[in-house]
């Protein structure tokens, strides 16, 4: 009995810390496309630490944001939610479809900084 018990409790260690590691950030390969029913491109490739560090973004908020009666809140980060979380497929009052986000936030971002990818094919590369 202490034998099924002890093969039972590492089972569920392993599945709860082992899926913790698939859904980290730090390993984050592309963006998922995984809300679209039928998306027209790849995935983005997306080197979730290496292109913090290539950056230089340290805060999280700097693209996890946590928009509040229309007002972006400053202090706060959305790191634990997807962008899927809030946005949907399409727009909805002031609040951009997720396709419009990732676009608005990731290369909106490139165009201010002057680096980055900010044509298609540069993210969303077919392999």
């Amino acid at each position: 009995m202490k034998r099924l018990a002890a093969t039972v409790l590492t089972a569920v260690a392993l599945a709860v810390f082992g899926g913790m590691g698939v859904r980290s950030q730090e390993e984050m390969k592309q963006v998922s496309s995984d809300p679209f029913p039928r998306p027209q491109r790849p995935p983005a490739v997306f080197l979730h630490d290496a292109h913090n560090a290539k950056a230089g973004i340290e805060a999280c908020n700097e693209c996890h944001h946590v928009y509040e009666d229309g007002k972006r809140r400053e202090e706060e980060s959305s790191e634990d939610r997807r962008c899927a979380d809030c946005h949907g497929l399409a727009d909805e009052g002031g609040r951009p479809g997720l396709r419009k986000a990732y676009h608005r936030n990731c290369r909106g971002c490139h165009l201010e900084r002057r680096q980055g990818p900010i044509v298609c094919g540069e993210c969303h590369r077919r392999s």
